[in-house]
């Protein structure tokens, strides 16, 4: 079982909720599990996962999202948000354990000037700033390695009317709270056009700092690398299409990097319930250079039941990985 401090705030903050806020009128819960389940034709067997036995994503599991916000004479003034998985991890070539996994974990509060949150969130870096994938299938460059789809720190994030601006400093350390002294992560965003009213959006960021190679709750390397990336990703949503584009550059883990991404959604219903989307993704990191193609059809079986079948090819090491998933996420 994982011993990181993650695990201890979830299940605090999870006895907190039940004995204390669970009959507030001012809280969403969630329940969540999948299944997921592959086909590595390099390694030649069936595998319970979506990525690596390692990387957080995707895995076995079951677990919730809780979401409470804090309201005053004027509106809301706080929210706090939990997501917390227990995921079945592949130890070895026949040995399994679970491991406790905490996604969204923090305290945003309302003030004159922006939110500002304290926690375990997402860094102000690329499209993984706002774009939401942990319970899909496909990855964005975070996910990928470059950056943290999660990270522990504090943020501030403003909305405008022509945009929004983001800026955050965290551990530089992803999934794990881990501080050595000397590893840290500092980034901002600054974005044009307003998804839910331009239906586009286009964001220019930039990171630096010193920061850990982990991949999901394992510890790579404890000595922190140089990080110093700049960034660009765009968002387009149009008629039943959504195009979405990341490009970083510069330095990740004392590496000269670039990485780029684009994924085209396509959606088949008036209701979205059928997706189909296409994902090519290119990255150099130091000497290695590598590039994926994956597709992914995406059925919303029920209102809670999403069914979602994937390929994924790895050109470095010429891989064909064909995964299913069951993923349920029902309201409590």
């Amino acid at each position: 079982m994982c011993k990181s401090p993650g695990k201890v705030l979830a299940w605090c903050s999870c006895l907190l909720f039940l004995t204390g806020a669970a009959h507030a009128a001012d809280h969403l819960l969630y329940f969540e599990a999948q299944g997921v389940l592959g086909y590595s034709s390099a390694q030649q067997e069936t595998i319970p996962y979506s990525m690596n036995p390692e990387a957080e994503m995707q895995k076995p599991s079951v677990g919730f999202d809780y979401l409470k916000r804090f309201s005053g004479e004027s509106g809301d003034v706080a929210t706090f948000a939990l997501q917390y998985r227990l995921a079945l991890v592949e130890v070895g070539e026949d040995g399994y354990k679970s491991e406790a996994q905490v996604y969204n974990a923090y305290l945003k509060v309302k003030t004159p000037l922006a939110y500002v949150w304290v926690g375990h969130n997402r860094p102000a870096l690329g499209l993984g700033s706002y774009f939401d994938s942990h319970g899909l299938l496909l990855r964005t460059l975070p996910i990928q390695g470059f950056g943290y789809d999660r990270d522990w720190g504090v943020g501030l994030y403003r909305d405008l009317s022509w945009g929004d601006v983001a800026a955050t400093v965290t551990t530089g350390s992803g999934m794990p709270a881990r501080v050595t002294g000397d590893n840290s992560m500092t980034a901002a965003r600054i974005s044009y056009g307003v998804l839910s009213q331009d239906n586009w959006n286009l964001g220019l960021s930039a990171g630096t700092g010193r920061t850990l190679d982990t991949m999901g709750y394992t510890m790579r390397n404890n000595e922190p690398r140089r990080m110093q990336l700049a960034g660009a990703d765009l968002a387009i949503l149009r008629d039943n299409l959504e195009h979405r584009f990341d490009a970083l550059a510069g330095k990740w883990l004392g590496q000269d990097t670039y990485a780029y991404f684009y994924r085209l959604s396509v959606n088949l219903s008036e209701e979205n319930r059928i997706k189909i989307e296409a994902q090519p993704t290119y990255w150099k990191f130091g000497e290695e250079r590598n590039y994926q193609l994956a597709l992914c059809l995406s059925v919303l079986a029920t209102s809670d039941l999403t069914v979602r079948t994937a390929y994924v090819y790895d050109d470095i090491t010429n891989d064909n990985r064909f995964l299913l998933q069951l993923y349920y996420y029902v309201p409590i």
